[in-house]
């Protein structure tokens, strides 16, 4: 757990719920294909700022599958987690979980409150729930990556590092973690 400490909280989702996203498209279908070709133009983001632009239009299509019960139980985990009270976000997050466990955020955050708390494979299988939910949760493969690095699986974080920059190719930071990665995993130098 030398760098499990270090580890980014990505709680930009909860900054769609805060915010409050706009107008959700009609009907879950023309929500799906919102998201299709939302992760098709991040794919292709030109740079770095176009692909947060294009993130943070994802995180509030995400965000509007939320109930209020659900969008309140997250933020007040999201509070416990800034607060280093991990074990308090545990409780909010299982509450949001069993109001609505299609929601993948849900299992997202609770898994960085896992995290926090210095249980590394509890985090690990809810975020393979996250990816089941939703295979294109490109944070949540940068939070297994993370994960599989502070417990010493190179090649686990490279492979999920590599999954997550399939899909936001345009991650600050991400090809030097994956230099850093490679490296770790298959002795390649910098």
């Amino acid at each position: 757990m030398r760098r499990l400490f270090a580890l980014p909280l990505l709680l930009l989702p909860l900054a769609a719920l805060a915010q409050g996203a706009p107008p959700a498209p009609r009907g879950a279908e023309a929500r799906k294909a919102e998201l299709d070709r939302a992760f098709e133009a991040l794919h292709g983001a030109p740079d770095e700022a176009g692909a947060a632009l294009v993130e943070t239009r994802i995180r509030q299509l995400w965000a509007q599958a939320a109930s209020p019960a659900v969008t309140l139980l997250l933020r007040r985990g999201a509070r416990n987690i800034e607060a280093q009270l991990p074990e308090e976000a545990l409780e909010d997050f299982d509450a949001a979980i069993t109001l609505s466990p299609e929601f993948a955020e849900a299992w997202h955050l609770r898994a960085q409150a896992y995290l926090r708390a210095g249980d590394i494979p509890a985090a690990v299988r809810d975020l393979r729930e996250v990816l089941r939910l939703e295979p294109r949760h490109w944070a949540a493969l940068l939070t297994l990556s993370a994960a599989q690095d502070a417990a010493g699986d190179a090649a686990g974080a490279l492979r999920s590092l590599q999954a997550a920059l399939e899909i936001s190719p345009k991650t600050p930071g991400g090809a030097d973690k994956l230099r850093e990665l490679r490296r770790k995993a298959e002795g390649e130098a910098l």
